[in-house]
């Protein structure tokens, strides 16, 4: 199968193809209309066929002197020069297939010219790549991303923690935040990967029981917190004013601690210094502060904490200041703070265990077992974090830690604390780490390209891919047996994955960002021209189109639904705002949708259409974008430079709704054509305001929801928007399995995996499309299942 036959739209790394490339052929042909016959022109001779074809209709814009847009197909001198140059070859087919080259006023090859050239290019393209041993690629090594990582200790503890909520924003590449090449380590997040781990620990394993330990202490100077007050001299600091000093206290388990704070007073007035106690803003108790600086006290009060990042703060009360006293010592009252303290009470021998405690310390240590038990529970805890099997000498490591600990008087449970925090900050934890087999001198001549990863990193990329987390035991188990690839083994996990409750983690981190919606929780419409929008409508926006994706993943329904369905999910919120009746509470339902209902799909969710608009109106170039970008997989190319944007005060010039501005604005030659692509696709929803809900006018003029395509195609609203996407079936879900893909594997699209693109489409679409199918596919792909050798080339 000829690799441009899936997608007929360009890809993402083609900006200069149009929207609707291939889309005349493509209705030509599913009408009943016979397909092109490449036999022939398979055979061409690029010298006496395909050479003068460029210089007749192209080389005079695109040679060697100043070749207009950057394209020089001067180069393009002889049939190798194919294999170099394939997006090259790719972008000059498809714009001449779509008409668009050459352009208008230039002369155009004639039907037999085309076929002739797309015939030659396929059939040489077809040869070059899928022919071949494949190149699935390598991935860059990658650390965990904030997602990752929460829910990865989640399920190694079995703790209700987010540890990395803190952490920098990681950085996005190819639309997504988990690929390799931009996942980069700030010397700020190892800082906070340090804190993280003892926080972790801390809250999952308890080391001051009846075991011979005593109670943990946590000491905070205050001269090293910022949280308040200014330097006093070089060891604490001071309350001039009304104020507070306070610190984050990641307190490991609820119960009664003892809070301490080291502090005098400079006296003033007819009253000593009155310091209060707070936990998370709340007074637990106020002390008089009668020392002075020769004599510091330390102060301190019982309070009952739940577990979790508390906030500990000491404050001033009653600030004083006379200039007129007697006493130039006496005229200021301040407070001066030199260091918090945070104590935790022994746990009774009564008290049962957090569960996250007996998950990890699954065994009683006694003498005779005692060096048997440290082993045992960090082998296992430490193969489940690295998502490998450990070795000897990386256990002996982490034992060190235990043994140091019980040396220096700590308890046992403290030494497997310090070591469980070594695995946390370990790169084999933070990083996916995948392995190159060793070759030595003897086996040298056997060396290939690539190698399938062994089952450990299957089981980790498929866990990471559906559940954005460690594999779960029963992952793991077959991995560890070495029987994840036989038979139907791989797709049984992945089915069951699917339906397990934590494959929601590809709803939130793979759905959210291919439609962008984690952008709602920016967005800002102008609340004076949309009153109605608040905070429950925007969260009840981005439910609904995650319940959506959630009903097409777990109903193993046809992909196509997100194009156009004839049910959603709402709430009464929601359903006030679109104008459907009969839905009440604040739950989520499943609702059929009328057909008058102006509803269906993603499309007219509007938690795309509000962020795809701007604050103060719609923008159909936006929407027309996204749909191109998200859909479609057919990027328009950047605006040339210089060129102003549609700005509202243009109203003194440009007249009429929103929709006529544009057209005169599209006017400008230097305009019209990126416009032409995307304008006719965000017209169809002009009759969804900024926010998403209906509309019949635009202001004081009727809405015109009327497009037509550079096809030629001509549509009526976005219901005839749709009906036409929908004939575009192979297109939306190539688009769809690149996205999916890249999100996969960590790494953008590249033109070796075109091929396994191709087999992606083709299986899902002899399937009925269904979203199960599109998984499976893509973890049975190359790209997900094998890795390139280092200094293999291509």
């Amino acid at each position: 199968m000829p690799r441009r036959s899936a997608p007929l739209f360009p890809r993402p790394h083609r900006p200069l193809v149009l929207f609707l490339l291939g889309l005349v052929s493509f209705v030509s042909t599913s009408t009943g209309a016979e397909p092109k016959k490449q036999a022939a022109t398979s055979e061409a001779s690029f010298s006496d066929q395909i050479a003068p074809l460029l210089a007749k209709y192209c080389i005079q814009c695109h040679g060697n002197a100043k070749p207009k847009g950057g394209l020089n197909l001067a180069k393009l001198t002889d049939e190798s020069s194919l294999a170099e140059n394939q997006k090259v070859w790719q972008l000059v087919v498809e714009n001449v297939e779509s008409g668009d080259m050459p352009p208008e006023g230039k002369p155009k090859p004639t039907k037999e010219e085309v076929e002739l050239l797309a015939g030659w290019v396929d059939a040489r393209l077809e040869k070059l790549d899928c022919g071949k041993e494949s190149d699935p690629g390598r991935v860059t090594l990658r650390r965990l991303n904030r997602s990752e990582y929460n829910n990865t200790i989640r399920d190694l503890f079995g703790i209700d923690f987010r540890p990395a909520e803190d952490f920098p924003s990681d950085d996005v590449g190819y639309g997504f935040d988990n690929i390799g090449d931009v996942l980069t380590l700030p010397p700020i997040l190892m800082e906070q990967y340090l804190a993280a781990a003892e926080s972790i620990v801390e809250q999952a394993i308890v080391a001051d029981a009846e075991s011979g330990g005593t109670p943990r202490t946590w000491e905070v100077e205050a001269l090293e917190t910022d949280a308040g007050g200014s330097p006093y001299e070089d060891w604490a600091r001071a309350l001039a004013t009304t104020g507070e000093i306070a610190v984050s206290f990641p307190c490991p388990r609820g119960g009664e601690y003892v809070i301490r704070a080291r502090a005098f007073g400079q006296q003033a007035g007819s009253e000593l210094a009155r310091m209060a106690f707070k936990v998370d803003g709340k007074v637990v108790e106020t002390v008089e502060v009668g020392a002075e600086v020769d004599s510091p006290r330390v102060y301190e009060v019982k309070a009952t904490l739940n577990a979790g990042t508390r906030r500990i703060s000491v404050a001033f009360l009653n600030d004083f200041y006379d200039p007129k006293a007697e006493d130039p010592k006496r005229r200021d009252r301040n407070l001066i703070v030199d260091y918090l303290e945070i104590q935790g009470t022994a746990l009774g021998a009564n008290t049962p265990l957090p569960e996250s405690h007996r998950k990890i310390i699954f065994e009683t240590p006694t003498k005779a077992t005692r060096d048997a038990s440290v082993r045992t529970i960090l082998e296992r805890f430490a193969s489940r974090a690295y998502r490998r099997p450990i070795t000897p000498g990386e256990v002996a490591r982490l034992v060190k830690f235990v043994d140091l600990a019980e040396q220096s008087g700590d308890s046992f449970e403290r030494g497997i604390q310090l070591a469980l925090e070594a695995v946390l900050v370990s790169p084999q934890f933070l990083f996916r780490v995948e392995i190159d087999p060793r070759v030595d001198s003897a086996k040298k001549a056997q060396f290939t390209r690539t190698h399938p990863i062994n089952e450990f990193e299957l089981a980790s990329r498929l866990s990471y891919f559906l559940y954005s987390s460690i594999p779960d035991d029963e992952l793991w188990q077959l991995a560890t047996q070495g029987k994840l690839r036989e038979g139907d083994n791989l797709e049984k996990q992945v089915r069951r994955m699917l339906r397990d409750p934590k494959a929601k983690a590809l709803v939130e981190n793979f759905a959210d960002q291919w439609l962008q919606i984690r952008n709602l929780k920016t967005v800002s419409p102008d609340r004076k021209q949309f009153p109605s929008f608040d905070e429950p409508l925007r969260a009840a926006m981005l439910m609904e189109t995650e319940l959506f994706f959630e009903e097409v993943m777990r109903e193993d329904r046809s992909v196509l639904d997100f194009l156009d369905a004839d049910y959603t999910f709402l709430n009464e919120r929601l359903a006030a705002h679109y104008g459907i009746k009969g839905i009440k509470g604040d739950q989520f339902r499943r609702v059929s949708l009328s057909e008058d209902s102006h509803r269906g799909g993603l499309l007219t969710q509007a938690s795309i259409l509000t962020v795809t608009s701007n604050p103060t109106r719609t923008s159909p170039v936006k929407r027309g974008r996204w749909i191109l970008e998200q859909v479609l997989g057919t990027p328009p190319p950047p605006p040339p430079p210089d060129v102003p944007e549609l700005k509202e005060d243009q109203a003194t010039t440009l007249s009429g709704s929103l929709r006529q501005r544009m057209e005169q604005h599209r006017s400008d030659p230097n305009c019209a054509s990126c416009h032409a692509r995307m304008d006719p696709l965000g017209f169809a929803f002009e009759n969804f305001d900024a926010i998403g809900a209906w509309r019949e006018k635009d202001g004081s003029f009727p809405v015109d929801s009327s497009g037509l395509l550079p096809s030629g195609q001509s549509f009526q609203g976005p219901a005839g928007l749709k009906a036409i996407l929908k004939t575009r079936e192979k297109n939306f879900t190539r688009c769809l399995a690149e996205k999916m893909l890249t999100f996969a594997i960590g790494r953008g699209i590249e033109d070796p995996d075109e091929c396994a693109l191709d087999k992606i489409v083709e299986a899902t679409g002899s399937d009925q499309s269904r979203f199960s199918r599109l998984v499976l596919e893509i973890v049975k792909s190359d790209p997900f299942q094998k890795r390139k050798n280092r200094g293999a080339g291509r």
